[in-house]
């Protein structure tokens, strides 16, 4: 980043100073592993120590500045006794309508560079420095106000030294972060938007650069990292499997197995006795004794008063020592050498990659990675929704689909995962093999997040708002559209545009083909009632939009109900039903009735009051199957209308 640049963001930006510390380390004494929870200054200032920011360390004796940003790891070992300032702050940009900043912002954001270098004159530095830290303890109002001065005071006597001594700032690598957090703290409760938050970027961008540079999501990388840490757990301990699962970071040890075997092809069981027999084949004996798990609670966070402030407590953690690794953990390992190998590739100015040293008096540089964003932005589109515009990517592979599962059938997609499927849908067989999420109201995030998806259709805001954060995510509110409005919109998704219309054109002459034929058979003028339920109570259909074939029946087929339902049906704006008691049922039954049928439904075959219904006496009562009309997709409705018409001509001919 060019200095100049550097200090005009400086220029626009509002200042919060979160916290000020002064401490002191004796010789040998470690600060392991500490998450700057804000962007920060460290100013050494008396004393030697060794400090590593994010894997790049600096050799700091008397009068060393450096600087990181959010969610960076720190680490201090102390040479001789050291002492120190930590400065957190917070930095917002206060003018976004201003292209050009608000690009240099993006790209370049100064408040998360690392930099370190020796100032050439620190005593200014140190006497702003200190005079904040003095002023700090007990503040009020007007004390913080005072302390922003001095702060600025710092800032500039800062800025005017770094351009003095041409020190070169760099941009931190956003992925090499995530993949040191997520080896640190594997055990812990992760989630992408928790990652995020730590390296204080928005979910969406570090997934976007994360797959640029691996291939990979985060989350399908964090599983590679508990996979392979579980694997060392099974063939170097004797740990139940409930205990190796929460040692890994599952709660679930159900849960736990299933992603397991997923990774692997086994289960952990039996993964455990062919990989003990394979070692000892190969006269690699494994050593129990250099494994264990810690008896004591799990790593957990220092919270101070002020909630931005937290530190990493190790305590109770896995220990793990092995000579020997499995064939996934060094294929793991591998990809993790060509990975980071490919993360350490910057610009003509760095000079230092991660395990460099640097002196007080040299210049500290950091990784940077080049931005891909012209390239990102040629394989994705925009699409319209009614969460505004969303986008997504140009030809998604790896797409996921809850609810509207025949749509993306009908439309030729092969989605990777799907909401639960009911046997005898009209989809069914062409989904066998594809992994199920759960229902479509209620899906497994975890799972979804498990299969790297690129693309996520949803048909509620529920799901929408769960969902949102693992890809983008197509909110299609089904209930309020049209079969032609839902169509139109998935075919802008998918950039199947002309596709889902000869859909639609061969769906409506369809449609009129059917009306011909039931108007050949003297049935256009017949009304057609239909219901779900048993002995204490059936569910009359009053909707087009309700399932169960109404949307056919009633909207494509233009068929009427009897009177008393048709009045309910012309003023319904959503799916409802009628609950009545059978005493009262025949009141509702038209010329031809359809049942919803489904396994345990009652046997109405004894009921007099059943039996006495004209429509059932005379054999104009058809069963459908729950399964074919649950659904409202294109494929189900096509299927729909096959079954319907076909039993209302076959009922037609024998009366």
């Amino acid at each position: 980043m060019k200095l100049e640049d550097h200090i005009l963001l400086w220029n626009h930006a509002a200042i919060k100073i979160l916290d000020i510390r002064h401490n002191i380390m004796n010789q040998g004494e470690l600060l392991d592993t500490y998450l700057l929870p804000a962007s920060s200054f460290i100013y050494g200032v008396r004393g030697s120590a060794s400090l590593q920011l994010d894997g790049v360390r600096h050799e700091a004796r008397q009068f060393h500045v450096l600087h990181g940003g959010k969610g960076m790891r720190l680490d201090i070992e102390a040479k001789e006794e050291f002492e120190y300032y930590l400065l957190f702050y917070r930095a917002v940009y206060v003018f976004p309508s201003r292209k050009e900043l608000a690009r240099l912002m993006h790209q370049y954001n100064p408040f998360s560079l690392q930099y370190g270098f020796r100032p050439d004159e620190p005593v200014l530095l140190i006497r702003y420095l200190t005079s904040m830290g003095q002023i700090w303890e007990g503040s009020n109002n007007l004390d913080k106000l005072h302390i922003k001065g001095l702060f600025y005071q710092f800032i500039y006597e800062l800025l005017r030294q770094l351009e003095a001594q041409q020190i070169v700032t760099l941009k931190p690598d956003l992925v090499s972060q995530a993949i040191r957090y997520m080896d640190t703290f594997y055990q812990e409760s992760i989630t992408l938007e928790s990652i995020a938050d730590k390296l204080n970027y928005s979910p969406r961008h570090l997934s976007m650069r994360f797959k640029e540079q691996t291939g990979a999501s985060p989350i399908y990388y964090l599983i590679q990292v508990r996979v392979n840490q579980a694997i060392e757990l099974l063939v170097g301990t004797d740990a139940t499997l409930q205990d190796i699962a929460k040692a890994v970071g599952y709660s679930d040890v159900y849960y736990f197995s299933r992603i397991f075997k997923k990774y692997t092809g086994l289960s952990p069981v039996r993964f455990q006795k062919a990989e003990r027999q394979r070692r000892l084949s190969e006269d690699h004996p494994f050593r129990i004794s250099g494994l264990s798990i810690g008896t004591g609670e799990m790593g957990c966070y220092i919270v101070n008063d002020d909630d931005n402030h937290y530190q990493y407590k190790r305590g109770g953690t896995i220990r793990m020592r092995s000579n020997t690794r499995s064939g996934l953990a060094v294929s793991l390992i591998l990809s993790l050498t060509l990975l980071l190998g490919a993360c350490s590739t910057g610009g003509t100015n760095s000079s230092s990659s991660n395990g460099s040293t640097t002196t007080s008096s040299g210049n500290v540089t950091a990784t940077s990675v080049a931005d891909n964003n012209q390239a990102s932005e040629s394989q994705t589109r925009i699409v319209s929704t009614v969460k505004g515009d969303i986008e997504v990517p140009a030809n998604p592979k790896r797409v996921v689909v809850l609810y509207l599962l025949g749509d993306v059938v009908a439309m030729g997609i092969q989605p990777v995962g799907v909401s639960d499927v009911y046997e005898g849908a009209a989809f069914e067989k062409e989904l066998a093999s594809i992994v199920r999420l759960g229902t479509w109201f209620e899906p497994n995030p975890e799972a979804i997040m498990a299969l790297d998806p690129d693309l996520i259709i949803v048909p509620s805001e529920d799901t929408y708002n769960a969902l949102k954060q693992i890809a983008p995510t197509i909110y299609v509110p089904y209930e309020k559209m049209t079969t032609e409005e839902r169509l139109s919109l998935l075919g802008k998704t998918f950039d199947k545009e002309q596709e889902t219309q000869t859909l639609l054109d061969n769906f409506n002459m369809k449609i009129e083909e059917s009306k011909e034929k039931l108007a050949a058979a003297g049935l256009k003028d017949k009304t057609v009632t239909i219901i779900e339920g048993g002995k204490k109570e059936m569910t009359v259909i009053a909707s087009k939009q309700y399932g169960r074939g109404s949307q056919i029946i009633y909207e494509y087929l233009g068929m009427q109900a009897p009177e008393i339902i048709q009045k309910k049906i012309d003023v319904a704006t959503d799916g409802s039903g009628n609950g009545v008691s059978m005493e009262v049922l025949p009141e509702y039954i038209g010329d031809y009735v359809f049942r919803s049928s489904y396994e345990g439904m009652d046997d109405l075959t004894g009921n007099p009051i059943w039996n006495s219904i004209p429509a059932v006496k005379e054999g104009r009562m058809i069963e459908l199957s729950f399964s074919l009309s649950y659904y409202s997709d294109i494929y189900s409705l096509d299927k729909q209308l096959d079954f319907i018409v076909e039993q209302l001509l076959a009922t037609a001919t024998k009366s």
